[in-house]
């Protein structure tokens, strides 16, 4: 998932840099179509639900951490979390080619994997519907499925852009305060520039924080300041955080969405995951955002 990728980092292992010098000096990276297309790494959980959307698992030789949808996915090889990865444990696999999501990390052992020979395909990570457009086709052109992607991109676009209208016509916009995780009584939230924010805006929604990007720890004054009318969580990432705990911070509590106890709570690879199942996400917060006021 890419909500993680700015403050998640991991020290690269000391093996993992030495197998640095023993790889070739010309990367296999820059490639668009695998040549071998008959063991593939997928690094992160959208590559993966794309690929199984496109009817092209077969090809499928591992996964990583934050894949877990289809079911069916979780019988392969798990590697590792896509922004903790070890060259060691993708390579352990024997793959003829690597799909990495924008973002995977740390850059020490991604910079080790794309100068292998195995070709290293990365996929841009954009949060809105375009970009999950492009990563359809850039992974059905990877896996010589062009038709096949072409044909899931124009019905993703199709229900992408219904979902989207869903909201149109609502006047007031709720403002929405996106949780990743709460610490020593701090709360960290989502800016501009993440998963978190683009689901809000494609739901109708308003995100609360302004003026930073990525995710941020923030003061209890800023928290006051935003106002917010709901709370957003993933329902399955971190330390849980009860209900009482969340509300019992005194600057939440300050805010609409305290007083009235307002949060919602959704898979986090389901809500942020942009990709095939996305459409319905929005819908689903949407709905939980507006009620009765979300139109089909």
């Amino acid at each position: 998932m890419g909500c993680f990728s700015r403050i998640v980092a991991g020290p690269m292992v000391g093996l993992a840099l030495a197998f640095t010098a023993l790889q070739p000096a010309d990367a296999a990276e820059g490639v668009s179509v695998f040549s071998d297309p008959s063991k593939i790494a997928a690094i992160g959980g959208s590559i993966t639900e794309i690929v199984y959307a496109l009817g092209e698992e077969k090809h499928l030789v591992a996964r990583d951490s934050t894949s877990r949808y289809p079911k069916a996915v979780l019988d392969l090889p798990d590697v590792g979390y896509m922004r903790a990865l070890s060259p060691e444990g993708v390579l352990s696999v024997n793959p003829t080619g690597i799909l990495a999501l924008q973002g995977s990390g740390p850059k020490e052992a991604v910079d080790v994997l794309k100068k292998t020979s195995i070709p290293f395909i990365e996929v841009p990570e954009h949060y809105s519907r375009e970009g999950i457009l492009e990563k359809v086709r850039i992974i059905g052109k990877a896996l010589g499925a062009d038709a096949k992607a072409e044909v899931l991109a124009r019905d993703l676009d199709d229900r992408l852009t219904s979902a989207e209208k869903q909201t149109a016509s609502i006047k007031e916009r709720k403002r929405v305060l996106f949780v990743l995780s709460v610490q020593g009584g701090k709360i960290l939230a989502a800016g501009s520039e993440t998963a978190a924010d683009g689901m809000v805006r494609l739901a109708g929604g308003v995100n609360a924080v302004e003026g930073f990007s990525g995710y941020k720890q923030m003061s209890d004054e800023a928290i006051i300041t935003a106002r917010p009318d709901v709370i957003l969580m993933m329902s399955n990432a971190g330390p849980p955080v009860s209900d009482d705990e969340l509300f019992g911070n005194p600057s939440v509590a300050s805010t609409p969405a305290g007083a009235a106890r307002k949060l919602i709570r959704i898979d986090g690879a389901y809500l942020l995951g942009f990709g095939p199942r996305t459409a319905d996400a929005i819908h689903d917060l949407a709905v939980s955002l507006y009620g009765g006021q979300v139109t089909d």
